[in-house]
């Protein structure tokens, strides 16, 4: 087991009414003027805004709100909202929504603390921050795990390119998290919510680093709990126990608790995938499940032992056979699983068709976006990138 630093700060504020409560959480942590970064009109035709306005005017703090942030989320919103930040004097961010809305509210908090820098060159990875507004959410959407890790991805609209940074300085205050939110979201999003979820934890599961059991039996409980409550929203969505189940879980997969003791993690298959959805726009969720089976196949072979624990202690795939044919039962239900909630197993399956030309785009940007290579089963370079996205389509 290798040594590890485990820092998860975010008070989680979870259970049936809970959004009721934001004023007194942003009071608590010294906001008083607050811009409120959301998506869709879906939560002001629901009332949430509304109760969340009402809950800070009790508070007497001020607010603005900056509405239109749409998946895969854009810089243009970031230098919207930082410019919003400016104009009034904020001093707290409030994200309502799901991983999309979050990290804008990280990125915009990072450009308002720092006004004489470019917040994008944060996600180009040629400096530091250095401050960081507080950040919040309410939680609408089980998916991204960002509302309490340090990680925000952006995308750049106009170049098309989609970067990941990571920074304790925007881990979240806190978080608001009632399951009743996600009760009326589309089975589509709430399917791509389970992958990432599920993706989150099998990018930090499948290492070619020390493991410790422990770890190890937390992230195999997330993914069998996660597949479990999955199907039952297939029959049942308004089923509060069970998305109650996944909205946790997808905060355990993304604190970092699944890593602990190993080498960090994997995470090629979430760079191949940012330039899927760079390019593309397609939703994340789906996108990585129509990556990782193709990422799979590929480099299995580097850590048999891994892919067989897998296949045997969370897909429960017969034992019987060779190394790799129960390693590759194991991909298989892995793709069975994806098909039963109607996510896509490859690029076709995703509606997406790469050319060759294009193929070779994304494998280039995945190169300038790890720094030359990512993984730790395999390490994927440009080569083993346009190889795998060619399995993929």
């Amino acid at each position: 087991m290798n040594n590890f630093d485990y820092y998860a700060p975010t008070e989680v504020v979870f259970g049936k009414q809970t959004k009721n409560e934001v004023g007194n959480y942003i009071d608590k942590y010294g906001g008083k003027n607050v811009l409120i970064v959301f998506g869709s009109d879906r939560v002001i035709k629901n009332g949430l805004i509304d109760e969340v306005k009402e809950s800070l005017n009790q508070e007497n703090i001020k607010y603005t709100l900056l509405g239109g942030v749409v998946p895969n989320p854009q810089l243009s919103k970031v230098y919207e909202g930082i410019e919003l930040g400016h104009q009034h004097n904020i001093d707290f961010i409030l994200a309502i929504g799901g991983g999309s809305a979050i990290d804008t509210a990280k990125a915009i908090a990072y450009g308002i603390a720092e006004p004489d820098k470019d917040v994008w060159t944060l996600y180009e990875h040629t400096r530091q921050a250095v401050s960081c507004l507080p950040v919040a959410s309410i939680l609408t959407i089980a998916a991204a795990g960002s509302e309490t890790s340090m990680g925000s991805v952006i995308t750049n609209e106009v170049t098309h390119e989609k970067r990941a940074y990571d920074d304790n300085l925007a881990r979240p205050k806190f978080t608001i998290m009632n399951p009743e939110l996600t009760l009326t979201l589309p089975k589509y999003q709430t399917n791509s919510g389970i992958t990432d979820i599920m993706m989150h934890t099998m990018e930090r599961y499948f290492t070619n680093g020390s493991h410790m059991e422990l770890t190890d039996a937390i992230a195999e409980g997330l993914l069998k709990t996660v597949m479990k409550n999955a199907k039952i929203l297939q029959a049942d969505p308004t089923n509060y126990e069970a998305r109650a189940e996944i909205m946790w879980a997808g905060s355990l997969s993304h604190n970092d608790l699944t890593r602990l003791g190993t080498d960090g993690g994997d995470f090629a298959t979430h760079m191949l995938e940012h330039e899927v959805s760079g390019m593309y726009g397609v939703t994340h969720g789906a996108g990585l499940a129509a990556i990782w089976p193709s990422w799979a196949r590929y480099v299995y072979q580097n850590n048999l032992s891994r892919f067989v624990k897998f296949a045997i202690n969370v897909m429960k795939v017969d034992s019987t056979g060779t190394e790799s044919e129960i390693a590759l039962k194991g991909i298989e239900a892995m793709e069975d699983f994806y098909h039963s909630i109607e996510m896509p197993i490859n690029l076709k399956e995703l509606k997406v068709s790469p050319t060759d030309d294009e193929i070779e785009i994304m494998a280039n940007r995945f190169v300038a976006s790890t720094g030359g290579f990512k993984g730790s089963i395999k390490k994927i370079f440009g080569n083993d990138a346009k190889q795998i996205y060619l399995m993929a389509r």
